[in-house]
């Protein structure tokens, strides 16, 4: 595999077959594959990262 790019917080990765994905930083391939960079690098550029709510402190926590 290639070194990974990153795009938008997610990775872009070549496979040893030549195809293309998107990953997470993790790199858990989240799309893919595709069969150019420049199509992988569109569909990080769309995605958005989900992070977890935060946390609430203090006396209204639930």
């Amino acid at each position: 595999m290639s070194e990974a790019k990153s795009v938008n917080g997610y990775l872009i990765n070549k496979a040893k077959d030549g195809q293309w994905w998107v990953a997470s930083a993790a790199s858990e391939n989240i799309a893919g594959p595709f069969p150019t960079e420049a199509m992988a690098i569109e569909v990080a550029s769309v995605l958005e990262l989900e992070h977890p709510a935060p946390k609430r402190r203090g006396k209204d926590k639930n």
